[in-house]
């Protein structure tokens, strides 16, 4: 059976469309994003989410914003960049894949700084579409990198969405699995639902029932039977922040399923492209963590309330998986193993700010 793929965003005429993730499973419904602020708003209202993607829909709607613009000429048009740049990043936290997005939107306008609006523009749109395309292959170049960590007939877990809804397409975590199945593996997923806002049973297993993969989703505290009874022999995530010595960011529950991994004796790896890097962090307690409201705690998806009113709340969107629990790191230059810090700095040398 071939995959089959979504795209969770596209150009249109003028403006981009995206999917709106949160009406997923139930319909499948795209969304006209026509200026900056709709952009901006999709992003912190999770329409737009994964790291990968965010990073796609913030050079696109850095884009969509200069286009915007009533200003025409310099130094006026530096200064609409600066707080575009400013408007985007303060979007979302945690996923640095944004912030090197919108520097390398910047580095263009900094470059072309006098250039006519009109050929700014169209540069722009190019380095927004290139870091699409680039998404795309670095993705493909993963789950070829990490095809060796999966045997047939395995039984895969995974937390969250790290699929082709969290990218251009494909997937990073998720990837793994597509390629799998497509080099005639047989494997059976186990989705944790992850709670709060189930994105696991909501988005991840919509995905592999699309792709005819064999997935089942499962309550986020049923992970530790299924691997005590031997039913796990992987479990592949993402990641949205790693710093230097391998730390990670990915969607709160993922540390748990690492410290349970280990005892269990089960391989853990972090999927991701070298965007998620941050080598200016010396390590995960550095990386700055989304808090949300407590509405999505309080209530089942925003609908039917699970807890009495007045009830205090904690409800960190993301955790810290150290790198003393992952078995390796798989980005589209490689499987890093440990030591995880002089590894990174080996392969990709000391990156300057974010990226």
């Amino acid at each position: 059976m071939k995959n089959v793929f979504v795209n969770p965003i596209v150009w249109e005429e003028g403006h981009i469309r995206i999917i709106d993730q949160t009406r997923l499973p139930v319909a499948l419904i795209y969304e006209d994003c026509v200026n900056v602020q709709q952009v901006c708003k999709a992003i912190r209202k999770l329409k737009v989410r994964g790291a990968p993607l965010i990073g796609i829909a913030a050079a696109m709607g850095f884009w969509l914003g200069l286009k915007g613009s009533k200003v025409e000429a310099w130094p006026g048009l530096l200064r609409e960049a600066e707080k575009l740049h400013q408007y985007l990043a303060s979007s979302r936290p945690t996923a640095v894949n944004l912030f090197w997005a919108l520097n390398r939107m910047m580095n263009v306008v900094r470059i072309h700084e006098g250039s006519p609006k009109a050929l700014l523009l169209e540069l722009l749109k190019k380095e927004a579409e290139n870091i699409r395309t680039e998404d795309i292959q670095m993705c493909y170049q993963m789950s070829r990198n990490a095809s060796s960590l999966v045997k047939s007939g395995s039984g895969l877990m995974t937390v969250c969405n790290a699929g082709g809804l969290a990218t251009s397409g494909y997937g990073t975590a998720l990837g793994v699995f597509y390629r799998a199945r497509e080099e005639g593996k047989k494997i059976k997923v186990y989705a944790c639902e992850t709670r709060p806002l189930l994105q696991g049973a909501r988005l991840t297993t919509w995905e592999l029932l699309k792709n005819g993969i064999d997935v089942t989703l499962i309550c986020d505290n049923m992970a530790a039977d299924l691997m005590r009874a031997g039913k796990i022999q992987g479990i592949f995530v993402g990641a949205d922040r790693i710093a230097s010595n391998g730390d990670f960011a990915n969607k709160i529950g993922t540390y748990s399923l690492a410290v349970l991994a280990r005892f269990h004796k089960i391989p853990f790896y972090c999927v991701a492209p070298v965007s998620t890097l941050d080598l200016t962090l010396k390590n995960g307690s550095q990386i700055p963590i989304e808090q949300r409201g407590r509405e999505e705690v309080v209530s089942l998806y925003f609908k039917r309330p699970i807890a009495p009113q007045g009830v205090h709340v904690f409800n960190p969107s993301f955790d810290i998986t150290p790198a003393s629990l992952l078995s390796a790191i798989v980005t589209e230059r490689g499987v890093i193993r440990t030591p995880f810090g002089a590894n990174l700095k080996k392969i990709y040398g000391q990156l300057s700010g974010k990226h």
